[in-house]
């Protein structure tokens, strides 16, 4: 038998390793601007067309490359940082594995552009799924151009799952904003389809925040500063009052690098424990200075997960700083220990001969037992006396609004479902004179022939929404109701890019929207059954907010995944007082749902209880 273990073509193996490294064209904008950055550059222009499909192009002026370096960058495992493996434990450059541009060349058409001052001459390299097509000098500014043309042109198969255009550059905007705010001293600029989205001078960390999510965050950022022995950490937190349903505005650098940590994500919110609204997610862009040997940044081909040597005292110390910064700034209460001083104030400094005893009197033959009214009157009774006397209300107050067993049973007649609630053939609507209780403005409980019902309020809701808003999505059938005042919504670049996207939906289940600038919608009206008490503003943000987190998570289509998202937004909320008839009216439109008993989380809606249990258990009890 011939031997089956081939070594691949080196083609097949970058093709294979691109699968890793460049997953979408976002991933090859972080790399091109990464590699830009270690070249100490100090502008960077990104160029893209068709949300980087057809069009990737990043332009420096940095150190640039020699002959010999263009053409061997883009061979596999081909890095100018690192030179044996200890480095790997003292890196402080964007990029070291020298994956990325053989990655890139396996999959696209590429075009590269360099040329160092020292040389007279650049050189153009042109490469096409790993093969070199064709190399040769010209004058060329200093610095480097890479051109990224149809990306996955040889592979169909990846370049049909991606996605829409406007996801895919809502994708890339993240990885450029990323990259911005780790390095305000350079100036960044972005251009998509011949329109400027981007234009950010050089500055401070504060100036290129506010170039980027909008003038009104410069009355939003709180600086944070702590140096230690162990790191050190600077940036800025949002007040708790600015903070958004959405997620997207919080960013952790660690020696420059953007990292996604859960663990340090939790510290910041714990420092915000007790001041921030609830489901609400505030703005940070926090820097972690670190001593690299004391990290392993090695750990997955992104780049974007770290391991610390020390990581409980990292959390301790970033949560103690981001809380210390609130309250300085009079956002949290804080505790400040040199102003102890200040309480002598309230004590009056007298001579000691002017200081006197203070005298007590007393009754020594009072008896607390004693009392002047008849034996007959108990303590309640002459208070009752009392208050009739003073206010007018009468002794027998308590007695008003006693209801007799006859007439509780008139009120509280059975429902006429009884063996299967979710049985839609036994529900009758319900009347009016039915009586339905609240338990902690959370269950509602409905009495039934063998028991009682115990229906999620919230749970019930949500499924009565959802089904409600996927029929209107189904049938393009949706009622909108004019909002006398218009509205305005400013979001993320990504977040209106997303919105663009699903925009067509949106106006189905009833929204007025429109676009206003490049980060700004106008709303002219929302879903009539929505109500007239609602913020438009965080209705769309938390909309936004369901739909990417249900989309990572469920991978729902768009239809349902919009149906669930508003429908969590818009139902009534745990801890809502309902009257009898908004109650009632809940019941009967769980029952005429399709799935009643099951909510959109799959979790059930409501829980039977019998008499027989009830029995058992005070049987157990006894």
């Amino acid at each position: 038998m011939s031997d089956i273990i081939q070594l691949l073509p080196d083609s097949v193996a970058n093709q294979i390793a691109a699968g890793e490294v460049v997953q979408r064209p976002a991933s090859a904008v972080k790399e091109l601007i990464e590699n830009a950055i270690d070249a100490k550059t100090d502008r960077i222009k990104l160029i893209i067309r068709e949300a980087g499909k057809a069009l990737i192009q990043v332009i420096d002026n940095g150190y640039g490359m020699s002959i010999t370096d263009a053409r061997i960058c883009f061979e596999r495992h081909a890095t100018s940082k690192i030179r044996k493996a200890e480095d790997l434990f003292s890196i402080r450059t964007m990029g070291f594995r020298g994956e990325a541009m053989a990655s890139i060349a396996a999959i696209s058409q590429v075009e590269l552009k360099t040329r160092r001052e020292i040389d007279e001459l650049g050189t153009i390299i042109q490469i096409e799924g790993s093969k070199v097509i064709d190399q040769y000098p010209e004058s060329l500014p200093t610095g480097t151009s890479i051109c990224i043309k149809n990306l996955f042109y040889n592979i169909p198969a990846r370049r049909n799952f991606l996605k829409s255009n406007s996801v895919e550059m809502r994708h890339i905007i993240d990885e450029f904003q990323r990259v911005a705010l780790a390095h305000p001293e350079i100036f960044f600029s972005l251009h998509s389809d011949g329109n400027e989205i981007f234009h950010l001078t050089a500055g401070t960390l504060k100036n290129r925040i506010v170039h980027l999510f909008g003038s009104n965050y410069n009355q939003r950022l709180v600086p944070v500063e702590e140096e230690t022995t162990i790191i050190n950490v600077s940036g800025f937190v949002g007040k708790p009052e600015f903070a958004k349903k959405t997620r997207g505005e919080q960013f952790f650098f660690v020696n420059k690098r953007f990292v996604k940590d859960p663990y340090l994500h939790h510290a910041i919110m714990n420092a915000y424990e007790e001041i921030l609204p609830a489901d609400s997610y505030p703005l940070y862009v926090l820097f972690i200075e670190i001593d690299p040997s004391k990290i392993d940044i090695n750990v997955h081909p992104t780049k974007t997960e770290i391991k610390y040597e020390d990581e409980k005292s990292i959390y301790a110390i970033l949560r103690s700083a981001v809380k210390r910064s609130l309250g300085r700034y009079n956002i949290a209460p804080s505790l400040d220990f040199n102003q102890e001083s200040s309480f002598t104030n309230f004590i009056t400094q007298k001579p000691l001969d002017e200081i006197q005893m203070p005298t007590i009197s007393f009754n020594p033959n009072f008896n607390p037992f004693e009392s002047d009214q008849p034996a007959t009157t108990s303590r309640s009774s002459s208070y009752a006396a009392g208050l009739e006397k003073k206010t007018g209300i009468p002794q027998n107050w308590d007695t008003l609004y006693q209801i007799t067993e006859q007439e509780s049973a008139e009120q509280l007649p059975l429902l006429p479902f009884d063996s299967d609630p979710s049985d839609n053939k036994n529900i009758v609507k319900s009347e009016s004179r039915k009586q339905f209780f609240q338990i902690h403005n959370r269950y509602v409980v409905s009495q039934i022939h063998s028991g009682f019902l115990l229906i999620d309020q919230q749970a019930a809701h949500e499924r009565i929404l959802f089904e409600q808003y996927k029929e209107q999505l189904d049938n393009n059938k949706g009622s909108s109701q004019q909002s006398l005042f218009p509205q305005t919504v400013e979001l993320s670049i990504g977040d209106f890019e997303l919105m663009t996207d699903i925009l067509p939906e949106l106006h189905t289940l009833g929204f007025q929207l429109r676009p206003f600038g490049k980060t700004t919608y106008i709303v002219d009206g929302i879903p009539a059954d929505l109500g007239n008490n609602v913020n438009e503003g965080k209705i769309i943000e938390q909309l936004l907010e369901d739909f990417k987190n249900n989309k990572s998570e469920l991978k729902l289509n768009k239809r349902e995944n919009l149906a669930r998202s508003l429908a969590k937004s818009a139902a009534l909320k745990s801890g809502t007082t309902l009257d009898n008839e908004s109650m009632a009216d809940l019941i009967d439109r769980l029952f005429a749902c399709e799935s009643p008993n099951i909510s959109v989380h799959g979790k059930p809606t409501l829980i039977t209880y019998s008499l027989q249990e009830l029995m058992e258990r005070f049987d157990k009890i006894q």
